[in-house]
């Protein structure tokens, strides 16, 4: 058990920054989910599950691709440029790993390349700017 504390305790710093951060990857998370029911003809107000069965599988994937990567580490956005080095490939593999749950038969969605493609498209561009601004605010 003690492993497993370390193991969590070197990827994730138990800290009021750590957690504001990843307060605002969920809510960057959810816009891009918000913004991709709603252009596709189903705002998230009119078919609320719908959007939490899309929302998960990304909530999910990027939750262990942050983790493994410790992107809730001070470390994570010491500096701008390892806060762009170090979410963009984490948001490429969470997206992979969210596509990997879609395609369960038991998950709604489905997966489709071009849909990989604007995901981690639309992802980046929400959650580079955000975590290089921390880095920027917060950095060493």
């Amino acid at each position: 058990m003690i492993q497993v504390v370390g193991a969590i305790d070197r990827r994730v710093d138990r800290t009021g920054l750590s957690a504001l951060v990843a307060a605002g990857d969920v809510v960057l998370i959810g816009l891009f989910v918000a913004i991709g029911e709603f252009t596709h003809g189903s705002p998230p107000w009119n078919a609320p599950v719908a959007a939490i069965e899309a929302f998960v599988p990304f909530l999910l994937g990027w939750l262990l691709a942050a983790f493994v990567g410790g992107l809730y580490t001070a470390d994570a956005w010491k500096f701008p440029l390892r806060a762009f080095s170090w979410t963009a490939p984490a948001w490429v593999m969470a997206v992979l790993i969210t596509m990997a749950i879609r395609a369960l038969p038991f998950v709604p969605g489905g997966v489709a390349l071009t849909f990989v493609a604007v995901s981690i498209g639309v992802g980046l561009a929400l959650l580079v700017p955000w975590r290089m601004t921390i880095a920027w605010l917060y950095g060493g």
